[in-house]
């Protein structure tokens, strides 16, 4: 990461821009500005140079950190996930002060490196450098489309919260010959207490989880039948035979308007080849939870552990260790119902120069959805310093963000580019 770090700080300086590494305690923030006169609109361009793993190695077509270009694509790890969208952005800035070097345009670009872990340096940053963040709006590129030719504007992202839960059993593993039916095997007491998570039907069975749920607006509905996905595609695309959406007849709603509670990994006892006979002495799992609107993770991580303190058999002990957290976000765009009186006008002329722009460039215009991700950082800038954003999707889900052959649709790409200088050349008002 620290050449990643020192190229990018070198490109930014190189186009004019006041930059400062900002250290942290666990990784630095590339914060560079671009002054002007106070009342110019400020935009802050948000992006992370940090990737997920690139584990399993072997399901690679190419290596995974040597970029590689196929088609149309560019693979690689990071190249989708956020470093060819943040890209986007900086390419179409360059383009835009080439033309127009004296543009009424303030920029700060926020690049930081612990998105994939939940920005946990991020709180204290930005109380640290409220002032030189304070904007009108936000523009990135860390979310989705549904095509190379279908731009999504992202209007809301789903919350998280995240947490180990281990059972303890036996000080020791024990021979399943010598002590096998004498004692609760904590594997047993794991799985018995993830079951009771559940209700038969799929609901998820904690006491006041969906209590503060923001109902889905109709015009979001209406938004997601004119996209026109197919679930039998997207059955295919993801290799199952039959969906499992408990909270919405249609999958493309439930993940996006609803909460979810997942398993992300789970392991006890002998792991490796042959049998081994044991009877572990623990037992753990990973669970998440994606939040919406108007969920607090502080309130659902208090319910769920909870829950599973109340529900862990006898015979065994637990442990509940807190992850990392983040806030839902929504933002309305313009012109829709139920968007706020007080909205800003430079986020409005914003919105209207981004759904121009795209149209102009990619042929049609945008739509407006939730995706089901998390960037905690977004509801952070919007409680703290009162910043929307606009998010635009600039990578599809066969961009296989966080699995193997990531890669980046480079017409996708180099229209991102002309359709973000266009948006910011609205906002400079040129």
């Amino acid at each position: 990461m620290e050449n990643t770090r020192g190229c990018l700080g070198g490109i930014l300086a190189g186009m004019g821009f006041e930059v400062d590494i900002v250290e942290t305690p666990l990784h630095p923030v590339i914060l560079a500005s671009r002054g002007g006169q106070p009342d110019w609109p400020h935009v802050v361009i948000y992006g992370h140079y940090d990737v997920q793993p690139a584990d399993p190695l072997e399901l690679w077509t190419t290596p995974p950190f040597e970029p590689v270009e196929r088609e149309g694509l560019l693979f690689g790890r990071g190249v989708a996930d956020n470093k060819g969208p943040l890209m986007v952005h900086i390419a179409a800035v360059a383009r835009l002060l080439e033309k127009h070097p004296d543009a009424p345009l303030r920029i700060t670009f926020l690049i930081e490196g612990e998105e994939e872990i939940g920005s946990p340096s991020f709180g204290a940053f930005l109380e640290a450098n409220k002032e030189r963040l304070a904007g009108d709006f936000v523009l990135l590129s860390d979310t989705q489309s549904t095509s190379p030719e279908q731009i999504t504007i992202t209007a809301g992202l789903r919350g998280i919260i995240c947490l180990d839960v281990e059972i303890k059993g036996p000080k020791m593993d024990l021979h399943s010959g010598g002590h096998g039916g004498v004692l609760l095997n904590p594997i047993q007491a794991l799985c018995e207490l993830c079951a009771t998570l559940r209700t038969p039907d799929g609901r998820i069975n904690l006491p006041g989880f969906y209590d503060d749920v923001l109902p889905v607006f109709d015009w979001e509905r209406a938004e997601l039948v004119q996209l026109g996905l197919n679930e039998s595609e997207y059955a295919d695309f993801l290799g199952i035979n039959k969906f499992y959406s408990t909270e919405d007849p249609s999958p493309f709603a439930s993940v996006r308007f609803h909460p979810s509670l997942d398993f992300n990994g789970i392991g006890g006892g002998y792991q490796g080849e042959g049998s081994k006979t044991v009877i572990p002495s623990r037992a753990f799992v990973k669970i998440s939870c994606r939040l919406v609107p108007d969920q607090e993770p502080a309130k659902i991580m208090e319910i769920i552990t909870k829950a599973l303190t109340e529900r862990c058999p006898p015979g065994v002990s637990i442990e509940i260790i807190p992850g990392h957290c983040g806030e839902p976000y929504l933002v309305v765009p313009p012109g829709k119902p139920n968007t706020p009186p007080d909205q800003s006008p430079v986020l409005a002329r914003a919105f209207a120069a981004a759904h121009q722009s795209i149209q102009e460039v990619f042929g049609k215009p945008p739509f407006y959805l939730r995706e089901g991700g998390s960037i905690p950082i977004i509801a952070d800038l919007k409680k703290v310093l009162g910043m929307d954003s606009i998010m635009l999707g600039m990578c599809t889900q066969e961009s296989n963000i966080h699995a193997p052959d990531e890669n980046l649709h480079l017409g996708m790409f180099h229209n991102g580019i002309a359709a973000s200088e266009k948006i910011l050349a609205s906002v400079a008002g040129l």
